[in-house]
């Protein structure tokens, strides 16, 4: 069994801190269970491009508001507490935040815990 508080994490290797966003790791790769767990807020006025290339990411919004921009349809979606969304086809996409977002996200393959968003706005396939 394994048991982790967020505070705990905070300001150790498992907070990983980006421009946009912080990510608390809570589930990495090394635990063993095929997917990683990730508490992550992103930052009132950012926009970010991401395309998870070689994930696939389940993310459910807790607290904020935000835009997703589907990049490839152009499609919107308005993003509230209560709100899941999937991107099961490696869709690239932007968050436009407009309240700081807190969102619980789950990656497959699961992430190595370093990981951070590379010029396509992937995170690399780590071993």
């Amino acid at each position: 069994m394994i048991v982790r508080n967020l505070k705990t994490i905070q300001g150790t290797e498992r907070d990983v801190k980006a421009e946009t966003w912080e990510s608390r790791r809570l589930v990495l790769k090394d635990d063993g269970v095929g997917f990683s767990l990730h508490d992550t807020v992103m930052y009132a006025g950012t926009v970010t491009d991401m395309w998870y290339k070689n994930h696939i990411e389940a993310v459910y919004c807790i607290e904020g508001e935000a835009t997703l921009l589907d990049r490839e349809t152009g499609e919107t979606h308005e993003i509230v507490p209560g709100t899941m969304y999937l991107l099961n086809a490696h869709d690239k996409h932007r968050i436009e935040v407009k309240k700081d977002m807190r969102v619980v996200c789950v990656f497959n393959p699961p992430c190595t815990g370093r990981e951070t968003h590379d010029e396509e706005g992937a995170y690399p396939l780590l071993t």
